[in-house]
């Protein structure tokens, strides 16, 4: 028989090692021969290419669908377990999920990360090599999803029974190209092939309905009827947890219209667009991860996805609860609480809660006080920001036109709560107005969806100490005087398997060597363990060498994409996260422009005496989003002339990484030496990235903002360059400069001038500049204060420059870090979300 050869680098002939291997399927095999086997099998009898390939990519589908046999295998003991026990459980919605790669993730928490290894040898090829195969699942865009990701990882690590609900989105957010125009944003393509990962679940298909009117039946009920109607169709993604055999789901809904909803007369009249009409509008819902909303049709559109993915998980929820229910007796809806928690994260699935009121009402017969009391104990509300733009609000006019029956049950829900607190608390009626859930504002009516989840669920909760606080003590002060014991603090954690274990091998080792235990991969906590060998010589040149590999890695990996070449001798220095004016990459640039400026008028001699340093700035700006583009546009723009100036590359680079997600940050933050977190204080409700780089023992320039203020904590304070201006005095500082009493520091004004100077190219960056300037007015005043923190970030800077010097003092920091880290595991959240929230325990798969 012919085969087509494909080499790797190696130079090895795959295809002629795969022809030996023998194709027999051996789904649970641990035996590296015997994956080898599987492996091949599926290459055969899973074909997804022409026959005869083996090449990288071949090889890719076919190793991760030999992986999939086992997940499935524990999938679906985990289901037939739950099925059984039937504990309480959690379903936690989220509009996005970041989850990254899953190969190595999936081979790394099933414990057979060497087996896959050898097993690939056989066939000609190299793990590693596969695993770059594979595109990350473009399911989410910032730390919000990427939370989520890590929350899931814990929750089936823990063994507690909760599932993800999330929508299937076929092009993400975007992929980032970089031009010389700045960023150019392109649709993402993981499904342009096919996800190995997913089952479609034919089975499992909800109506979804949207527009239409409300029908009042004769004895009072109410029903939603006509407006256009699509399909929900479940396609699940297995989430194993680490060295257990629970398996959880992640069910992602996609929409679609059905074969009668194709109108054939229309199509063989040659009226084809309108003959697919649903089908078009169906698959615009999963298309693109936050559509452009500036329009009406994208405001409807982005309250569609939201609605879609409420309704479709309520009606699973509310099926899987009455399935096993059913053959046990008699059973009441009250015990529906004590089997369902739903978890919102954030404010996008608000609509969860009228909703699953309509389901208990129009659908299963319930009362308003039954259904209210059954939904108030299940849902709970994660809230993630304090800023105002992100506390949605959406149209009322938009709402009545969508959603018919659930704007009457808002307002319902409004009314009661009004009278609640006009009946008990009249000492709020002024307050009412702000407090209440609708405003009635006649200019512009919204519903407030944050009002509305705080007075529908029985727990609230912040994302940091400092965050919580906030909430408590301004956003929903008022709330919290009714409902004293209703809002909690659950600082944000991450999976220290991904963000450890796997993608930084070198100083995993070391830290399992030295702790003489591997137990850390699910108790971080002791890590705490390697304080007393932070002065060890010993272990000091071990996590030297193990950070060195990893910074020569990624400046590999820097080249590859960007084509600059950087000195892994030189300081690492990365800021990696949303580009948004609050999270002050500005900051950032302004100071490495000044640090170019001062470079170029130092003699070679005064040169040689300073800190080298590589400055690493990446993430996205969104599509409408233009002062971000701008910034994303200077960075580049300084980084051009900064790399060519011979003068000073030596001792600066500037680099913006493109396309920055998950995969791309498993290659910087182990490479990373000092981490920018550098918002203004107050706005960063938690922040995650944060804690992967501390976790590494990366060093954080940073404010006292988020989650920052705990590390700072439990890393001490000498191992954090801390710099600006405190939450608590954001407001007067704000005042003052409306007053004009600001007095710019004169190295703010040179980074200014020397912009404006066009020494980074034509270019217009007034616009940019100008929200710099001023004291007042919209896009002006300098609102994020870049001016008044920047002497002190400068100071700390040079704090930083210093202490790289010392290399003794900056290892022992460097393994503080990591050392004072265990406390932001998400083991550790979730397991206070289970205890304190969802009242859910360990159902472990025997």
């Amino acid at each position: 028989m012919a085969t087509a050869t494909a080499t790797n680098p190696n130079g090895t002939n795959a295809s002629a090692k795969s022809a030996k291997v023998p194709m027999v399927a051996q789904p649970l095999s641990n035996e590296p021969a015997e994956i080898a086997s599987n492996i091949n099998y599926h290459v055969h009898y899973s074909p997804h290419f022409s026959p005869f390939k083996f090449e990288p990519e071949q090889a890719f589908f076919a190793t991760a669908e030999s992986v999939r046999d086992r997940l499935v295998q524990h999938w679906d003991e985990t289901y037939l377990h739950y099925h059984k026990v039937d504990p309480k459980q959690t379903y936690y919605l989220s509009m996005e999920y970041l989850q990254g790669r899953t190969l190595t993730n999936a081979i790394g928490n099933l414990n057979v990360q060497n087996a896959y290894a050898d097993a690939l040898n056989k066939l000609g090829h190299e793990l590693e090599e596969i695993t770059e195969q594979e595109k990350d699942a473009a399911l989410g865009n910032g730390g919000l999803g990427r939370l989520a990701s890590c929350f899931l990882d814990s929750m089936a690590t823990l063994n507690l029974p909760a599932w993800g609900y999330g929508l299937r989105y076929k092009y993400g957010l975007f992929k980032q190209k970089i031009t010389k125009e700045g960023q150019e944003e392109v649709a993402e393509d993981w499904l342009e092939k096919f996800s190995p990962w997913e089952v479609v679940r034919h089975d499992l298909v909800f109506p979804v309905r949207f527009f239409g009117q409300v029908e009042v039946n004769p004895n009072g009920s109410r029903k939603w009827v006509g407006g256009e109607v699509v399909q929900a169709l479940a396609y699940d993604v297995p989430i194993p947890g680490y060295k257990t055999k629970n398996t959880n789901s992640l069910r992602l809904w996609e929409a679609k219209a059905s074969a009668q909803d194709f109108d054939l007369f229309q199509f063989n009249d040659g009226q084809y667009e309108s003959a697919a009409q649903l089908h078009s509008r169906a698959q615009q819902i999963c298309a693109v991860l936050y559509p452009g909303d500036a329009t009406e049709s994208g405001k409807i559109l982005r309250l569609k996805q939201q609605f879609f993915l409420c309704s479709a998980s309520l009606q699973d929820i509310i099926l899987r609860f009455k399935q096993r229910k059913s053959g046990k007796g008699s059973w009441q809806w009250s015990e529906f609480p004590n089997k369902v928690a739903v978890q919102l994260n954030d404010t996008h699935p608000t609509l969860a809660v009228p909703e699953l009121m309509r389901l208990l009402m129009d659908e299963e017969g319930l009362g308003w006080d039954e259904a209210w009391d059954v939904t108030t104990r299940t849902v709970a509300y994660t809230n993630h920001t304090v800023l105002p733009e992100a506390l949605e609000k959406w149209s009322q006019t938009i709402m009545w036109k969508l959603l018919p029956r659930h704007m009457e049950i808002i307002q319902e829900i409004d009314k009661r709560f009004i009278d609640m607190v006009r009946a008990t608390r009249s000492d709020l009626e002024s307050k009412i107005s702000s407090m209440r859930i609708l405003d009635d504002n006649p200019q512009k009516p919204v519903v407030r969806m944050a009002n509305l989840c705080v007075v529908a669920a029985h727990k609230v909760n912040g994302v940091a100490q400092l965050h919580s606080d906030i909430l408590k003590a301004e956003l929903f002060a008022d709330y919290v005087s009714i409902w004293p014991n209703k809002l909690q603090n659950k600082t944000n954690g991450i999976t220290p398997r991904r963000w450890l274990r796997f993608c930084n091998p070198e100083l995993s080792n070391i830290i399992t060597k030295w702790l003489k235990t591997d137990q850390w991969i699910t108790n971080l906590d002791l890590l705490v363990g390697l304080r007393q060998f932070a002065d060890n010589a010993d272990l000091q040149a071990e996590w030297a060498s193990a950070k060195m590999a990893n910074k020569k890695r990624l400046a590999q990996y820097i080249q590859r994409v960007t084509g600059v070449s950087i000195d892994p001798n030189s300081l690492f220095d990365i800021q990696v996260k949303r580009i948004h004016e609050y999270k002050r990459q500005l900051l950032n640039i302004l100071g490495a422009i000044y640090r170019y400026k001062k470079l170029k008028e130092m003699s070679p001699e005064e040169r040689k005496n300073t800190t080298p340093r590589t400055i690493m700035i990446g993430g996205k700006a969104f599509a409408t989003y233009t002062n971000a583009k701008r910034i994303v546009k200077l960075v580049n723009d300084v980084g051009d002339v900064v790399n060519s100036d011979p003068e000073v590359n030596s001792y600066l680079k500037v680099v913006f990484v493109p396309n920055y997600n998950v995969s791309v940050a498993e290659v910087l933050i182990p490479g990373s030496e000092l981490s920018q977190h550098i918002s203004t204080a107050g706005m960063e409700a938690s922040g995650t990235s944060n804690m992967k780089f501390s976790l590494n023992g990366c060093l954080i320039i940073g404010t006292l903002d988020g989650a920052n203020v705990e590390i700072r904590e439990e890393i001490g304070d000498e191992n954090f360059f801390l710099f600006g201006a405190t939450a608590d005095q954001v407001p007067g500082l704000r005042k003052e400069r409306e007053d004009g009493l600001f007095k710019p520091d004169p190295r703010f004004e040179e980074a200014k001038k020397f912009i404006r100077s066009g020494a980074f190219g034509s270019y217009d960056y007034n616009p940019l500049l100008d929200s710099l300037e001023g004291n007042s007015g919209y896009g002006r005043g300098d609102y994020f204060l870049v001016g008044y923190d920047f002497p002190s970030y400068m100071d700390a800077q040079e704090r930083a420059d210093k202490a790289y010097k010392d290399r003794k003092k900056w290892l022992k920091s460097s393994i503080l870090s990591t050392a004072g880290s265990g406390k932001f595991s998400s083991d550790r959240t979730i397991s206070q979300y289970a205890k304190e929230i969802w009242n859910i325990e360990e159902c472990r798969v025997p």
